[in-house]
């Protein structure tokens, strides 16, 4: 016969390992952006994730090793942000909108998980160097090849132009984030679009 379950008790159901993960890596962005690596715990993450210490050493054996693995998810993020924004439309005029914008939504993300890649205090660390600059190198592939097809100009060239526009859509979104977004996001995207839309407009097409 089954006994019945202690008064107030109740069975928890067990996460898949990449369920967990996802918990683990949540908790671990709260902190991390709040807090910097430096001063981050894995104490606090654990906590925040509502597990002990081992189950979040077995699933990261180093601060260094879930800062990486959030900082990869991050960044993927943005990319995948940028490469939407330029598949979504065959305007291209649209598709520098939906470019800059893309950066603004990120940066304007409640996870401020932008802080992980533009503002770590890591950044002397090799690896975060990697991921950060692949970040950045992937954006401006995705925009090269999009001015490379439907302008006259060369890759080299194109690519050039690309990393402005890469440069000019992060700082301006990052500076109108920490202003505390006192022009609206879409005026603000407007403005920004309009400004880098105005030099790209000026190479002609194939034709």
């Amino acid at each position: 016969m089954t006994r019945p379950a202690p008064a107030g008790s109740r069975s928890t159901p067990r996460l898949s390992r990449s369920d967990r993960r996802t918990q683990l890596l949540d908790a671990a962005r709260l902190v991390f952006v709040a807090q910097g690596y430096h001063s981050a715990a894995m104490d606090d993450i654990a906590v925040g994730a509502g597990v002990s210490k081992p189950v979040l050493y077995q699933h990261f054996p180093s601060k260094l090793e879930l800062y990486l693995a959030l900082l990869a998810e991050s960044a993927q993020d943005m990319v995948q942000r940028v490469r939407q924004a330029l598949d979504g439309t065959e305007d291209n005029q649209d598709r520098t909108r939906r470019a800059v914008r893309a950066y603004f939504t990120y940066v304007a993300d409640d996870a401020q998980a932008y802080r992980l890649i533009f503002e770590s205090d890591l950044r002397g660390e090799s690896s975060v160097e990697t991921v950060v600059e692949r970040a950045t190198a992937d954006c401006v592939e995705a925009i090269t090849a999009t001015i490379t097809a439907d302008t006259g100009v060369d890759p080299q060239r194109a690519r050039l132009l690309a990393a402005g526009m890469v440069g000019l859509s992060q700082v301006s979104a990052r500076w109108w984030v920490a202003q505390g977004g006192g022009v609206p996001v879409d005026e603000a995207v407007e403005l920004i679009s309009t400004l880098a839309w105005r030099g790209i407009s000026r190479f002609p097409m194939h034709g």
